[in-house]
């Protein structure tokens, strides 16, 4: 630990070495004078009309990227105009070779080949934006901009129109923004920050028309101005959109059971709306809400013991989510600690919780996930700085059927449960300082009481202070939570993976089977330099250190993320950023960081240090690579709360290289490898991924992974009783994972797309050399385990049974842990926006989860390709339709 105090310490000298380098020139705020629109404009792509005149052209652009500060390879310029309903601008890029624009086609968001970008900080507040993207082709592309323009949500999707055209000269394009999709106060004048970007794609150049320093760690606070909008109304703006649906699910008849007919249809009708409060604040809403068309998750499994985390992907919940965005970490320097969420809104709608056991004869029908009866999100931005979202939801009681012989009961598999959110922030300062809390609460019916919180409340307060131009930043949170219930109900949180009080090692927790509620704490203090002054090669250094906490009894996972808690993690993160070109690179980074970790009964269990570097070539190739060397690792949570277990020692390395993402056929290439010391622990992970442009409406996109992850004997296993004593059963485990992704993506107009994804997937874990755990502390690997040889063990009904004793009877027994999962995933989605924000879709779907244990001796490639695309295949055909009525 002191080595990683004296890095620090060199670290905090090296940057006031650096803060001598050269003062970058104070950059003065650009201004922009539009007018009030007295003509008519066809928006066609070319601003040819009279009343484009009555504005002069915006230019003087800098380049932002790679050599910031020198003047572009292209000509850039822009007008802007208004009325009382829309924002116009037009664009004319110059280009001094038009056959060498790349026009290439893509989806809403994709951002493809040459663009031009604006930004709106119509709030004026500094920290946020509205971005809205053309490309060549005509592909729009929006994004709400917050925290300063560290998050960019592509989810956000506003109504707006623009076309593009070529011509000798380059090309131009026209955008009409309606204003109604834009939030700003009633000052009678308006002044905007603004910023366009233009993108020459053969060059990988950006170029802006207010120049920002690539070392000012800032965004939207550098922005230029836009003046002379004037008298303009505010807009409430309000849209229905109703959505009806058509589903057909085909399947594999099964023979006897009165739920697996091989088919069923269905018909749903929902909502979506949207209401302005005020022209700051917005009512969503949703009724009945359909997912259909959403892309399936990847297959994921984990043998650790750790949950899964997949990425919200459903409209409703992905739009504003910056508001209700509360990482507990959220640290420069990554750890498992960052996926902590106070919101996780995946809990909303998930898998039931209940499971029915079933009798010899039974089959059942249960829902795969719990419908959302509806949910509102009010949520927004006043001009003074206050940021407000509120987000209700009620799913429904779901209720599993068992049918034996025709005789039928039903069982509850998840209880009426109501759903909140409440978040608060508020901007001081023009945004160089921001308070804000939030409160979460989750309350349930009775049922499954004896496994789920009655009531699970949580909440925190969050700070966040600039200074120096925004280059020096202090930040950090207070969080709580508190989860109510039956004993039943407490007991299992206290005993589960991520608490395990029961551990016999722990001094700080002790299990209290008598407790309805329990309550924890945790928080996160972050000190750090995102910017400033650039050394004489254009580099500038960054660094953050910090402190993240999570008590023993902290627990959020009712409607949050967390991995795990009873865990104090101090990080600390540097990087020496290059960002002009040098010798043979546009661009380079090196970083370096460390962590440790204690555990809230002063117990030291965790030290990694690593280095990393990442490069962009001037030929546009990139690359980087990175070591780890983990020197100590004991793990609370690992033998399920039998007791803690040291881990042994290791080094862990990356290597990553992509090909000229310009050009039409390129490739990433990346692997990942660690080693155990003295032969403990062994991993090995190889992804290949093409990506091929044949035409500019086609992109292909074909990738593989294969991984290979070895223990040699502490992989838990099981918990068994002998003579009254507890063993935990650990073993050797050997797990292969195989994983194909194949995505294409056919654009017939940019408001007219064809996709396909589809992804097979297998992981096999074979488990071999059991023991049981005798000191599992003990300095030398070997210690820690008492091997259980061949001749007290034998195996049968996939049991082994444990003679431990050898007295000829067997003490104990545990099944086979060995298994083999396989999973094909599919979508094929055609999607026609046949008018602004209505759209259709048509939907085919594949899903295959086989039953593939007897295949475990079967070679894996031979495995997947046998299960995955066997008959059993799922087949779900979909129709959406949607039509959004606006004011």
């Amino acid at each position: 630990m002191k080595r990683a105090w004296l890095l620090f310490l060199l670290l905090v000298v090296f940057t006031h070495f650096l803060s001598a380098a050269t003062l970058d020139s104070v950059q003065v705020k650009k201004q922009y004078f539009t007018k009030l629109l007295t003509g008519n404009i066809i928006l066609d792509g070319a601003p040819n009309e009279e009343v484009w005149n009555t504005v002069e052209w915006g230019g003087d652009f800098t380049q932002y990227q790679p050599n910031g500060g020198k003047a572009p390879s292209q000509k850039t310029n822009f007008k802007i105009l208004y009325d009382t309903k829309f924002l116009y601008i037009a664009y004319r890029c110059f280009d001094t070779a038009p056959d060498s624009i790349i026009k290439r086609m893509g989806r809403r968001d994709e951002f493809p080949g040459d663009w031009v970008e604006i930004n709106i900080d119509s709030y004026h507040d500094q920290r946020t934006a509205f971005s809205f993207s053309l490309s060549v082709s005509g592909v729009r592309g929006d994004e709400f901009i917050s925290n300063n323009g560290n998050n960019w949500d592509t989810n956000w999707n506003p109504i707006w129109f623009a076309k593009a055209q070529v011509d000798a000269e380059g090309w131009t394009g026209e955008a009409k923004i309606p204003l109604s999709q834009l939030r700003y106060g009633n000052e009678p004048e308006k002044v905007w920050g603004f910023q366009i970007t233009r993108r020459l794609f053969r060059k990988e150049e950006r170029s802006t028309w207010q120049y920002i320093p690539q070392n000012s760690g800032v965004w939207v606070s550098a922005f230029g101005e836009l003046h002379g909008i004037k008298d303009i109304p505010t807009h409430r703006q309000v849209e229905i959109a109703p959505y009806v649906t058509a589903q057909t699910d085909q399947y594999k008849k099964e023979a006897g059971n009165p739920f697996a007919k091989g088919s069923e249809s269905k018909i749903n009708i929902g909502l979506d709306g949207k209401f302005a409060i005020t022209n700051d604040l917005i009512l969503d809403f949703t009724v009945n809400p359909d997912f259909g068309q959403v892309e399936a998750d990847p297959s994921q499994v984990r043998i650790d013991g750790f949950q899964n985390f997949f990425e919200e992907r459903r409209p409703f919940f992905i739009e504003s989510r910056n508001i209700f965005d509360y990482q507990l970490t959220g640290s420069e320097a990554g750890g498992d600690y960052d996926s902590d969420l106070l919101f996780y809104s995946r809990r909303i709608g998930s898998s039931p919780h209940g499971n029915p056991e079933l009798n010899d004869g039974e089959y059942l029908k249960s829902p795969q996930n719990t419908s959302i009866l509806g949910a509102l999100k009010f949520s927004g931005k006043t001009k003074k700085g206050l940021s407000i979202g509120i987000l209700e939801s009620v799913t429904q009681r779901e209720i599993a059927t068992i049918d034996h012989d025709g005789q039928r009961r039903e069982e509850l598999v998840e209880p009426l449960t109501h759903y909140f959110v409440g978040r608060l922030q508020k901007d001081f300062k023009a945004g160089n300082t921001v308070i804000g809390g939030i409160i979460t609460g989750v309350n349930r019916e009775k049922g499954l009481s004896d496994q789920l919180h009655r009531n699970a409340y949580s909440g925190g307060l969050d700070f966040l202070h600039y200074w120096k131009n925004r280059t020096w930043y202090i930040r950090g949170n207070v969080v709580f939570s508190e989860v109510q219930g039956t004993k039943e109900a407490i007991l299992n949180t206290q005993t589960s993976f991520e608490h395990v009080f029961q551990r016999p090692n722990a001094r700080e927790v002790a299990v209290d089977s008598n407790r309805t509620s329990l309550a924890g704490t945790g928080g996160t203090f972050r000190f750090g330099k995102i910017g400033g002054k650039t050394g004489k090669m254009g580099q500038v250094l960054r660094f953050e250190t910090g402190v993240t906490l999570r008590s023993p009894g902290l627990e959020l996972n009712d409607i949050g993320f967390m991995l795990t808690a009873n865990e104090i993690n101090h990080f600390t993160w540097a990087g020496l950023h290059y960002q002009k070109p040098f010798s043979i690179f546009r661009s380079a980074r090196l970083n370096y960081n460390h962590w440790a970790r204690w555990d809230y009964g002063g117990k030291f269990i965790y030290q990694a240090f690593n280095f990393n570097s990442h490069a962009t070539f001037k030929n546009y190739w990139q690359t980087g690579m990175g070591l780890t060397w983990n020197t100590f690792d004991i793990s609370n949570n690992a033998l399920r709360g039998a007791s803690s277990i040291r881990r042994p020692p290791g080094l862990g390395n990356f290597f990553y290289v992509v090909s000229d993402t310009r050009k039409k056929f390129y490739t990433v290439l990346e692997t990942f490898n660690f080693w155990g010391f003295g032969n403990t622990v062994k991993g090995n992970n190889i992804d290949l991924t093409t990506t091929f442009q044949p035409i500019n409406a086609l992109r292909i996109s074909l990738s593989g992974s294969y991984s290979y992850n070895w223990r040699r004997q502490d992989q838990y296993v099981s918990d068994v009783t002998f003579h009254n004593l507890n063993r935990t059963i650990v073993g050797q485990v050997a797990q292969k994972t195989l994983r194909f992704t194949g995505r294409i993506s056919y654009n017939i107009t940019p408001d007219l797309t064809l996709q396909y994804y589809g992804q097979p997937y297998i992981t096999r874990p074979i488990y071999d050399n059991f023991a049981y755990v005798s000191n599992p502390l003990a300095r030398q690997y070997d210690d820690r385990f008492q091997v259980l040889d061949r001749s007290q063990m034998s195996f049968k009904d996939d049991e082994y049974q444990v003679d431990e004793d050898k007295d000829g009877t067997p003490d104990y027994s545990f099944s086979k842990p060995d298994f083999n999962f396989v999973q094909f995933r599919s979508n094929l989605v055609a999607r026609w926006e046949y008018r602004a924000g209505s759209e259709l879709y048509l939907v085919w779907s594949q899903g295959n989860t086989p039953d593939a244990d007897a295949d475990l001796n079967t070679p894996l490639a031979n495995s997947l390709w046998n299960n995955a695309f066997a008959e059993q295949s799922r087949n779900i055909f979909l129709i959406k339709w949607t039509y959004r009525f606006l004011r």
